[in-house]
This record gives C-alpha cells, sequence and structure tokens, in this order.
C-alpha cells in the first residue's frame, strides 16, 4: 500500500483523483452504422471556441461503502492556477470539509507557487502527484473516455452549449450508476480496499 493511501486510511480521508479535459464543437469522431454505401457524414461550424471540464473521482479510503462521489466543473476557456483554486474551493464544499488527498498529474497549474501556498494553508487537503506519464493511472480518463464515445460522439452542435449540456448528460449518467465510477477505478488496476464493493 502507498504511504499516501496509509495515510489517507488513517485519516479516513477521500482519496480523489482529479484530471481535466477539453470540448469544442469540433465533434468527437467515432464509427457509426450506416447502410451500405452511404458513408455518413458530419457537418459542423468550423469555431475554435472550447470549454473546459474538471472532473473529481473520489472513494473513501477507510469505507467502501460510501461509494465513490463525482465532482464535475465546466467553464469557458481552459483550466489556470486561479480558475484551478476556484474548483478546488468548490470541491471542498462537496466533500464537505472532509479530509481529501487529491491526486493529480504534473500540469504546471496543479504544481504553480500560487497552488501550492493556496493548498499549504488547507488543513483538509493533502496534494499528491501521478508518476509522469502515466495517464492510464487516473480513473478520471476512463471517464472522460465514456463521455466521449458516447454523449459526445458524432455531435455537430450549433453552439458550444449543445456540447456543453451533452458533456453533462453523460456525467449525470456516470453518476447514476455506482458500477461505472468503481470500474474505472479497476480498469486503472489500482486498489484503494481489499475488495471492491459488490455493486
Amino acid at each position: 500500500m502507498a504511504a499516501h493511501q496509509k495515510g489517507a486510511v488513517k485519516k479516513r480521508a477521500w482519496i480523489v483523483f482529479f484530471d481535466e479535459s477539453g470540448v469544442s464543437l469540433l465533434p468527437q469522431v467515432r464509427r457509426t452504422y450506416a447502410p451500405r454505401g452511404r458513408t455518413p457524414t458530419l457537418r459542423h461550424r468550423l469555431n475554435w471556441k472550447r470549454a473546459g471540464m474538471a472532473a473529481a473521482l473520489g472513494y473513501h479510503a477507510a469505507d467502501p461503502e460510501r461509494g465513490p462521489r463525482l465532482c464535475f466543473h465546466l467553464k469557458p476557456g481552459s483550466y489556470d492556477t486561479a480558475g484551478l483554486i476556484e474548483v478546488l474551493e468548490q470541491m471542498k464544499t462537496f466533500y464537505g470539509g472532509e479530509r481529501v488527498v487529491l491526486v493529480w498529474d504534473g500540469l504546471s497549474a496543479h504544481w504553480s507557487r500560487a497552488m501550492r501556498a493556496w493548498a499549504a494553508e488547507q488543513d483538509w487537503l493533502t496534494l499528491e502527484r501521478l508518476p509522469a506519464y502515466a495517464p492510464e493511472l487516473n480513473p478520471v480518463e476512463l471517464l472522460w473516455s465514456a463521455i466521449k464515445t458516447r454523449e459526445l460522439a458524432n455531435l455537430a452542435g450549433d453552439h458550444l452549449a449543445d456540447v456543453a449540456d451533452a458533456a453533462e448528460r453523460g456525467i449525470h449518467r456516470v453518476c447514476s450508476s455506482e458500477q461505472l465510477p468503481w470500474s474505472f477505478l479497476t480498469h486503472t488496476g489500482l486498489t484503494i480496499h481489499s475488495q471492491t464493493p459488490q455493486n
């Protein structure tokens, strides 16, 4: 068991995996069905506006019966340190001020001087870094894949709001299932509890 995981169990903390992704009006092209001889065509607006998505997927280190918890944030543009701090402040409310061990990658905004100074003042939060070049260890990557291969697949929206609405529908679908968040964790090969609760 990793040192930060042992500490999370001792503190009865949530182990929360965090990641960001982006969406735009450019469709997520995926394979689909069509009548023989009629190749599907996607028509979309050539617009480079983007929205940023951030998700925090948490598993309680000491009590698997509490189940996974997913916190989602969506904003125009991309995330910088100030935007991420705003998300983390909302996450504190989402987790009711309980202790959180936050696991994320080495993005510069995650480890900037301003972020580290802010985190040092948060008694509820501990930051841990994923190994370099190992996105497969973050279950939130599987969340993005689940949304982009279903709700966002081949979606050619007229406005960025159409894409954002579809992404939120995907988040609601995942939140309505206890099995999916556990499967994301299982797929990474990581374990938090000796036995994953049966769904």
